[in-house]
């Protein structure tokens, strides 16, 4: 993966470089402030830094203030790091380009300030995603090795307790080959869905199946496979790096399309973006729902989502009308009544925000979402009112562009 691809697709935009930050053991944090509620870890990029992926800082308030990297923070080493948050503890995976990555884990101390608790090396994944007591990785070559690898990293232990492989190209059972955009648990299931691309050189990422969808339904813990779920409604669920699926409360899984297929670079979906589903229990996508956001949007695409509860969802939208490209518009859908609203509020130029699959950042009231929004002029985390897509500028976050919002509790 280059590095300017996936540092600018995902998160980082154009921030304020105030200064360096001392290393992860000797730096200072932020004075947490006492209280039991949710705590949040803002993660910000410094710009122009070599060997420094993120800051981590520390809050229990994302409405009103500033923070700032200078002199504050705990140094994530790397070009790019991931985060999630999985029975309590926050997990920092190291995204080593093909290299083994570090997996940091962190804890909360009494006074709600992050504590280095575990620190191994893991094969770099594109993959991650919390399921049982585990968080289950999977590393998933684009080219050559016709296997993915998948890890359960127990979150108690912070330690692989099981691996084992998939072979892409006999999933895929085309010609070409498997690329999980990411996995969800599903009951005692991980439902994994996935691309189907070439994975050779000059086109790795095109493919002759562009109007298609599959999900790979896995027995869990065994991640044993027992079936592919198949529609040709939309195109692929999700993307790289960039979570497709989502659980309600119900047991109803949505699952997104960008409807983005390329054939030799040129865009070759004829099917709209769309959300389809699948029913609790079932194994098969529910023919009688449709929900065609590219209709209901005036024909834009949706790039990723961050799910909000009660059907709802935040949905990242590319802002080059019929194209999956352009800079990111915000809005809120729902998926059960098949509404849709721009979020009004917010910058008109967003040059980045924090990644949707760095997002579970509800309000505790579950009212609100968050949202980190680099501009030109600096970085600020927005509120978002859930009812009435209105967004208000909340926190600043000063020496770096935000990557990363995420609650522990």
């Amino acid at each position: 993966m280059k590095k300017s691809y996936l540092k600018w697709f995902f998160v980082v935009g154009i921030g304020v470089a105030l200064g360096a930050c001392s290393s992860d053991d000797d730096n200072a944090t932020p004075t947490p402030e006492p209280g039991t509620g949710s705590r949040y870890v803002v993660a910000s990029a410094p710009i122009g830094s070599q060997g420094v992926a993120d800051y981590l800082l520390t809050t229990s308030d994302l409405s009103q203030g500033t923070i700032s990297t200078v002199g504050q923070g705990i140094e994530q080493d790397g070009s790019y790091r991931y985060y999630l948050t999985h029975k309590g503890k926050f997990f920092s995976l190291l995204y080593g380009q093909g290299n083994p990555g570090a997996v940091t884990t962190y804890a909360l101390d009494d006074k709600g300030a992050l504590v280095k608790t575990s620190d191994f090396q893991s094969e770099t994944v594109q993959v991650f995603a919390p399921s049982g007591d585990d968080i289950l990785t999977i590393k998933v070559p684009r080219s050559g090795n016709e296997s993915a690898s998948w890890f359960r990293i127990n979150a108690d232990q912070s330690k692989i307790v099981g691996e084992g492989q998939v072979n892409i190209v006999n999933l895929a059972g085309n010609g070409e080959r498997a690329h999980f955009t990411w996995a969800t648990q599903v009951g005692d299931k991980i439902f994994a869905p996935y691309m189907s691309i070439k994975g050779a050189a000059p086109d790795v990422f095109g493919t002759a199946f562009p109007d298609s969808s599959w999900i790979a339904v896995f027995a869990y813990p065994s991640m044993t496979l027992e079936k592919v779920i198949k529609d040709n409604r939309t195109s692929y669920i999700g993307a790289y790096f960039n979570n497709g699926l989502a659980v309600d409360e119900n047991g109803d899984v949505y699952g997104f399309s960008p409807a983005a297929a390329t054939n030799s670079g040129t865009a070759t979906s004829t099917k709209p973006s769309a959300f389809i589903r699948i029913k609790k229990g079932t194994t098969e996508f529910d023919k009688s729902y449709f929900f065609n956001v590219q209709e209901k949007s005036g024909g834009y695409k949706i790039a990723n989502q961050t799910y909000l509860g009660s059907g709802k969802f935040l949905l990242y939208m590319y802002g080059d009308l019929g194209k999956a490209s352009g800079a990111k518009k915000l809005a809120i859908a729902d998926a059960y009544n098949q509404t849709f609203a721009w979020v009004t509020g917010v910058p008109d130029v967003i040059a980045s925000s924090s990644a949707s699959y760095n997002n579970n950042t509800i309000s505790d009231d579950k009212k609100s979402v968050y949202v980190g929004i680099n501009t030109e002029a600096g970085s600020w985390v927005y509120t978002v009112d859930i009812a009435t897509a209105v967004a208000k500028q909340g926190l600043k976050v000063e020496g770096g562009a935000i990557t990363a919002i995420v609650k522990v509790k």
